[in-house]
């Protein structure tokens, strides 16, 4: 079953930009991992969520997680409260949400109408000019 992680940090002063660049740059060859977003929630906050294909993947990842946090790790401000420099949860999919489909448009029967024509007209203006 897929899994995320989710991982919300606050950056030190003048580190966004260098965070963003770290990110962008980032090892990602962990095994069963998807993708990420990072994402910017507010002044100096960011959160990423990371895909996986299970939770097994996750766990199995963790040290190389953590390896590639010990690399932006002075960028990072403590969130107080214990938390440290990250607060990171982690877990299956229980339910997927998806946007509904659009249904094609319709052309109004006055423009099915012009269309038509058209075709018609264009037909016999060929025809005219075969018989030339």
């Amino acid at each position: 079953m897929t899994a995320f992680n989710v991982v919300r940090f606050r950056v030190k002063p003048g580190e966004e930009q260098r965070f963003i660049d770290q990110h962008r740059k980032m090892k990602r060859d962990f095994k069963g991992f998807l993708g990420a977003s990072l994402i910017k929630t507010g002044d100096q906050t960011f959160c990423l969520v990371g895909e996986w294909r299970n939770f097994k993947n996750i766990v199995a990842a963790r040290p190389q997680m953590i390896a590639v946090l010990d690399e932006f790790r002075s960028m990072l401000e403590d969130l107080g409260g214990g938390l440290g420099v990250t607060d990171p949860v982690s877990g299956e999919v229980v339910a997927k949400m998806t946007a509904p489909k659009t249904a094609k448009k319709k052309k109004p029967a006055r423009a099915k109408k012009k269309a038509k024509k058209k075709r018609k007209t264009a037909k016999r203006a060929k025809r005219s000019k075969r018989a030339r």
